[in-house]
């Protein structure tokens, strides 16, 4: 009963799970960042997109 009641309080290891915790909470809300990112440039990509063809033709229409 004594080694059980040792292990119940024994808090080694429990900075370990604690960091392990945060770094897994960093990396999500890293990931949802990026993805919501993602969306942003690809718009910023085909609006620029589109402006250069606008000005190629308007220039080789000239």
């Amino acid at each position: 009963m004594t080694y059980l009641r040792n292990f119940w309080t024994d808090e080694q290891g429990q900075d370990l799970i604690e960091y392990s915790l945060l770094m897994a909470f960093v990396a999500l809300a890293s990931a949802a960042l990026f993805l919501g990112a993602g969306k942003s440039i690809s718009g910023i990509w085909s609006t620029t997109n589109s402006q250069l063809v606008a000005a190629n033709s308007q220039a080789s229409g000239s």
